[in-house]
């Protein structure tokens, strides 16, 4: 099965309905059914303003780059796309063919926790 990475890049001030756009992404995709999505907020980054933002202390700057990772099946990232161009007035989605690994879960026992060390 063929999978992707899509990647959204939108700045952290971004609203969608007053909700940050980014939180906005991560329930749609939810209750699409996609297999995960995380946030990740930049320290220093520019878009098509041309505008650096930073976090670096003594900059006036809080409109932070923000990035939402979804990986999933191809299918299943691509039918999700329309949601995105529904919400998203400036920004930029990356998608990236990805091999996926899946670890399996391990309960307490097998993954050695609660053993005393020897």
């Amino acid at each position: 099965m063929s999978s992707l990475r899509l990647t959204v890049f939108v700045s952290e001030n971004d609203t969608w309905h007053r909700r940050p756009l980014f939180a906005e992404i991560v329930h749609r995709a939810h209750r699409a059914g996609l297999a995960g999505a995380s946030v990740f907020r930049g320290v220093e980054g520019f878009g098509s303003t041309s505008v650096v933002h930073t976090s670096r202390l003594l900059s006036l700057s809080e409109d932070l780059p923000v990035a939402i990772v979804i990986v999933d099946a191809e299918e299943r990232v691509r039918a999700f796309l329309p949601e995105l161009e529904e919400i998203v007035g400036e920004g930029l989605a990356v998608l990236d063919p990805v091999e996926v690994i899946r670890f399996p879960r391990r309960d307490d026992k097998d993954s050695g926790k609660g053993e005393e060390a020897r």
